[in-house]
């Protein structure tokens, strides 16, 4: 149980960190008005002019004037509460329109992190038990491959789909961070513990529970919600929400296929598989974002590119990987999943502190009802007994 609570803490820490990292990539940063507070100059509204206003008194004719906020790069991060401060008092020179705007790319290079898994059970291993060498250990992990019927195309087949899907709900879940703030998109992503039960029930043949068929519905009724907080015409919102349920749901899918075609393996043969698919995706999916770079479907620019920023939301994620993958080894799967409902209250204060957000009307309920629908989901099978036993 201790081992526990210390699991949740470090994976709702994680998954925040390595979203709000994200999200924080694609905000466009004034350099100029310098003497305002962090808060408000940390943000331009994008769709304003090119140059900004930190000077003469801001003229509604003019293409001169810029809106400083700080809350996002589009107008959809804005509250319908929100006022905009307009700048005065000095010109300051034209703001580069060169932003980050690599959703593919920075999943890919999270992705490619996954390649430390294995040397890292391979050191915990070594530091646990000395007399193992790494030979040792990695002709253990391929005997159990090969007693279980996987050759080497084989083996390497699975991995390939497994990277793919990875990538895929990776980049799903960037993208929708474009449109949404993080705990929208932390909340949404939650769901997938419903869409992990529907396809296990389905897929893996697992016990049928009835309160988790209501938990499904509650999360769709959240996710509903959350797609038309803004209303529907002219408003990214609902394409933001459709991403992060999709990435929701390719999680689930890879949980799931990874059950199948894995089986439960030990700790060390994950390790390898989860080494084996950051390999397959740095070494074979490259020229995706190099084909995305020059045709300009995404915009990086090497010389502001946020290098600093992009690499703690690599090691964020594989953190949280890590304690999702192996953490079943000291504690109870339940504090690991737990730590995904907990981020979203963590996330949105933070919201709140940076951006200013306001969470209430549909926005607020469709947090709830997910919230609500993701403790139903965490019931166990046998949850009528006891029930019975403590109502006697």
């Amino acid at each position: 149980m201790y081992f526990g609570v210390c699991v949740t803490v470090l994976v709702t820490a994680s998954w925040v960190g390595a979203t709000h990292c994200i999200k924080f990539l694609y905000l466009r940063r004034n350099t100029y008005a310098s003497t305002l507070p962090p808060h408000l100059t940390a943000f331009i509204t994008d769709g304003t002019t090119d140059t900004v206003a930190v000077g003469a008194a801001p003229d509604q004719n003019s293409t001169s004037a810029m809106i400083v906020h700080g809350f996002g790069p589009t107008s959809s991060f804005l509250p319908s509460t929100a006022k905009p401060i307009i700048t005065s008092d000095r010109v300051a020179p034209p703001v580069t329109a060169h932003v980050f705007n690599a959703p593919f790319f920075a999943s890919w290079f999270c992705t490619n992190f996954a390649i430390l898994f294995f040397p890292i059970y391979i050191l915990g291993r070594v530091a646990i038990k000395k007399c193992d060498g790494t030979g040792e250990v990695l002709g253990e992990i391929l005997r159990g491959f090969r007693d279980r019927g996987f050759t080497i195309g084989r083996f390497l087949n699975r991995c390939l789909t497994f990277c793919i899907l990875w990538l895929l709900t990776t980049y799903l879940y960037a993208l929708s961070l474009k449109a949404l703030l993080a705990t929208d998109v932390m909340a949404l992503f939650a769901t997938n513990v419903a869409c992990v039960y529907l396809l296990a029930w389905v897929i893996l043949q697992e016990q049928f529970v009835g309160v988790r068929i209501v938990a499904v519905i509650l999360c769709d009724t959240g996710i509903a919600l959350l797609a038309y907080m803004d209303g529907i015409t002219g408003s990214p919102t609902l394409g933001g929400v459709v991403l992060a349920a999709l990435a929701a749901a390719g999680y689930a899918v890879f949980k799931v296929m990874f059950r199948k075609v894995m089986g439960d393996p030990p700790v060390g043969q994950i390790a390898f598989t989860f080494s084996i698919i950051g390999f397959l995706n740095a070494a074979i999916l490259w020229p995706v974002c190099i084909a995305l770079y020059f045709t300009g479907a995404e915009i990086m620019p090497w010389e502001t590119l946020p290098w600093v920023v992009l690499l703690m939301a690599s090691v964020l994620l594989l953190v949280f990987h890590i304690l999702t993958q192996f953490s079943s080894a000291v504690t109870y799967n339940m504090f690991v999943t737990l730590g995904l409902i907990t981020a979203v209250p963590v996330s949105a204060a933070l919201d709140i502190v940076l951006y200013g957000a306001h969470f209430a009307g549909m926005k607020l309920a469709g947090i709830i009802l997910i919230a609500v629908g993701f403790f139903l989901v965490m019931f166990p099978d046998n949850w009528p007994d006891y029930i019975t036993r403590l109502l006697r």
